[in-house]
């Protein structure tokens, strides 16, 4: 059984989701505020979060960030805050999602269901043969899901790896920012541009010498982006 942590300063909001997400077959965690969150995450075998920003004791945005620095599960932020700000900071902090109170069970649920598949594809380690993907120092082990840049190993988030992946598997090839919001999130592309923006910015970070000048992936302006 896969399990939910849920954390929001409202009772009542927790306690609609869980009960919604537990009759979807979810083990569900509930938290009232971030230090709580913190501790359920690391003392259970959490396989997603949902939260609020809006958080007693510690904020969201720290939530996630100290999340980040040990786990790779995915997380998705259900907020009160609907400002692109808001959103590019969570994004920015390590979110995979973003949601705007109020929205439907079945899209939260849809969206739970989607970043899951994703988490467990993730983990499930190929057993076919090892596929190694290069361009130049960049390089690629998709059987170990390990990437590395000069010989020095880069840590991606889930996302960050499917889309670093989905662009080295086919050098040279641009993709849209649609096609790449699709092809990750399975879920029509609507206002992708900056979460795709945002990804992209952080795993330039991560693998370029100097994201200002990407040697690796690039821009396509007016058309998407390319490894290569």
């Amino acid at each position: 059984m896969r399990s939910i942590l849920i954390c929001d300063k409202d009772d009542e909001t927790v306690e609609t989701i869980s009960h919604y997400l537990s009759g979807e077959g979810y083990e569900i965690y509930q938290a009232y505020d971030g230090e709580e969150a913190l501790k359920l995450a690391w003392q259970n075998n959490i396989h997603l979060v949902l939260m609020e920003l809006v958080l007693e004791k510690l904020d969201g945005i720290s939530v996630i960030q100290r999340i980040r620095e040990k786990k790779s599960l995915p997380i998705i932020v259900l907020s009160e805050k609907a400002g692109e700000v808001d959103k590019i900071s969570a994004l920015n902090a390590g979110a995979d999602d973003y949601i705007t109170k109020p929205c439907s069970m079945s899209e939260l649920a849809a969206r739970v269901r989607s970043q899951l598949r994703r988490y467990i594809q993730f983990q499930n380690r190929s057993e076919e043969i090892p596929h190694i993907y290069k361009v130049d120092g960049l390089r690629m082990d998709d059987d170990s899901r390990k990437v590395t840049v000069d010989g020095r190993e880069v840590r991606l988030t889930p996302i960050e790896y499917k889309i670093l992946a989905l662009l080295m598997r086919e050098k040279g090839k641009v993709y849209s920012i649609e096609q790449i919001y699709e092809t990750i999130w399975n879920m029509r592309a609507i206002g992708a541009d900056n979460t795709i923006a945002v990804h992209i910015r952080h795993i330039r970070e991560k693998i370029e010498h100097n994201p200002k000048q990407p040697r690796y992936l690039k821009v396509v302006w007016g058309t998407g982006y390319k490894v290569g």
